[in-house]
């Protein structure tokens, strides 16, 4: 997993990720999302059920938690160091950071949601970088920076071009 790949092997890898027959990645990433929008709320169940001392809100947290735990094992194996919880994790910050941006962005401080959505997005590509096992790629596109380590911005780039109609 953390092997060099020249850069023949990563264009021929995101493109068979393309075009393959079981792999989405808008699909994904509506998962991906889903998962994060299951983690906030058992958060909220966890908080307003110490709010309100009630319990009932502890069981509903362990209903959605069923849920988020059976989606999340559709993305991520829970068989390699701690991928798993890792996985979770950048989900839930990912999630907390887009919140904070947009919270800033109404605030009218553009600049610092900018970044927060920017460190947002960084977390959401950091989770697909380990969901496809690219965690460890290099060259750039440009053929002189074939030394060049991708960045995972770079890598989700290639593979999520929603735009690029020619690839449907």
């Amino acid at each position: 997993m953390n092997k060099e790949i020249n850069y023949e092997e990563i264009v021929k890898r995101i493109a068979e990720m393309k075009k393959g027959k079981n792999f989405d990645l808008s699909t994904e990433e509506d998962l991906a999302i889903a998962i994060m929008n299951l983690i906030s709320l058992e958060e909220h169940f966890f908080f307003t059920g110490a709010k309100t001392e009630k319990p009932e809100y502890y069981d509903l947290l362990i209903e959605v938690r069923t849920i988020r735990t059976k989606l999340l094992s559709k993305m991520i194996d829970k068989t390699e160091g701690e991928t798993w919880c890792i996985s979770k994790h950048l989900l839930a910050a990912s999630m907390r950071l887009f919140e904070v941006g947009t919270k800033l962005q109404s605030d009218n401080k553009k600049d610092e949601a900018k970044e927060t959505f920017e460190e947002a997005y960084k977390m959401f590509n950091m989770f697909f970088a380990l969901r496809l096992k690219i965690v460890h790629i290099c060259p750039a596109e440009n053929p002189e920076d074939k030394n060049k380590p991708m960045t995972m911005k770079d890598i989700m780039s290639k593979l999520v071009d929603c735009c690029d109609e020619k690839q449907k």
